[in-house]
């Protein structure tokens, strides 16, 4: 009874904690509205390939994608070549593994499989391309007559409007534009406060190098580490200034 009462209390505890991703709610309205944005455009052009069936199978995996451009914008997995290669890769080995494999049950988990490789292996890895793969597989009679145009009418024509959509909405606020690269977030030197020795300087090799010791896909890149250490520094250096003062 008492390991059930930690567990329901730790679980208590983790409701209650802090917002591991706090954001403003202007950012929470930005990511909202370009959400509805996308998905209905999305929503309108595979309807016009598919039935209704059809379409909420195809709409779900770019639901998820929406989450990723509108919400997180700079996150690797939300990057132009992530959303493309990881959607048209995985709609590629689905159908494939559709058209290969009789048991439907066996070709989802193959084509998930695969498709987890090969977005690791091209560096576009994409979680949302998973379920892309998995509807080329069971997306019954509607997807398998499309056969391979399934990867350009509705996959590619709906990534192309998602990541335009991405684009524009993201665009008039310079702290989060997309892609990554457009974002104009300030490029200031990390510099160790003076009298602290405990501060150092962190390359970007040094960055890379640890995170490939991780071994591990860690969604944040190095520039992002750079300046969460540099605000963190800044921060530091805060109270020594106006004790100094």
């Amino acid at each position: 009874m008492k390991r059930v009462a930690n567990v329901i209390r730790h679980f208590w505890m983790g409701l209650r904690s802090r917002d591991a991703h706090p954001a403003s709610h202007a950012e929470k309205l930005i990511s909202t509205v370009g959400g509805f944005v996308g998905i209905l455009l999305v929503l309108m052009v595979s309807g016009q390939v598919l039935d209704f069936h059809g379409v909420a199978l195809v709409v779900a995996s770019m639901g998820a994608s929406a989450v990723l451009l509108f919400a997180t914008p700079h996150s690797p997995l939300s990057q132009p070549w992530a959303l493309l290669g990881g959607h048209l890769i995985s709609a590629f080995i689905g159908v494939t593994c559709a058209k290969f494999l009789v048991n439907p049950f066996y070709a989802g988990a193959v084509a998930v499989a695969l498709s987890i490789g090969a977005m690791h292996y091209l560096r576009c890895l994409h979680p949302p391309g998973g379920a892309t793969a998995l509807v080329a597989v069971l997306g019954g009679e509607p997807v398998r007559a499309l056969g391979y145009s399934f990867l350009i009418t509705p996959v590619l024509a709906n990534v192309l409007i998602i990541l335009i959509v991405a684009i524009a909405a993201n665009y008039p606020f310079r702290w989060r534009r997309y892609p990554e690269w457009l974002s104009s977030r300030e490029e200031t030197p990390v510099v160790a406060p003076q009298g602290n020795p405990e501060k150092c300087m962190i390359a970007h090799s040094d960055l890379v190098y640890a995170l490939s010791e991780m071994d591990s896909f860690i969604d944040v890149t190095e520039e992002d580490l750079l300046q969460i250490y540099h605000l963190a520094v800044r921060h530091n250096d805060v109270p020594r200034r106006l004790g100094a003062a």
